[in-house]
């Protein structure tokens, strides 16, 4: 009886920023001439695991992903990918929903004009 092999599907945006990803892992990795060993080693990985990376496979998980960014030096940006400064959308949604006025409670309203309040 064969196993049916799990097939990891993702869109195909997807898959082509893992692949832009992978490659420029690879050159980041070629530009300072550092072998493929070294870096699995360095990342603690596996000499394949980096190869698929390298190819952006989407079944590799995004923990050595940043691991090899971060033996590369590189993974300082990780913390700015889902920053919200960089999401136009949440910030267009949320800005739909604020008030379109504020009022002051009754207890924060200014006093009468020309009372300076420290009566």
């Amino acid at each position: 009886m064969k196993k049916a092999q799990s097939v990891s599907v993702v869109p195909i945006p997807v898959a082509r920023a893992l692949r832009k990803l992978g490659h420029d892992i690879r050159d980041a990795r070629r530009r300072r001439r550092i072998q493929v060993a070294i870096l699995s080693e360095r990342a603690s990985i596996g000499r394949m695991t980096l190869n698929r990376i390298e190819k952006g496979d989407p079944r590799v998980s995004l923990g050595a992903y940043a691991t090899v960014l971060f033996a590369l030096g590189m993974a300082d940006r990780l913390a700015d990918i889902a920053d919200p400064r960089h999401d136009s959308v949440g910030l267009e949604l949320e800005e739909e929903h604020l008030p379109e006025r504020i009022r002051l409670s009754r207890r924060q309203k200014p006093g009468k004009p020309g009372s300076t309040g420290a009566e």
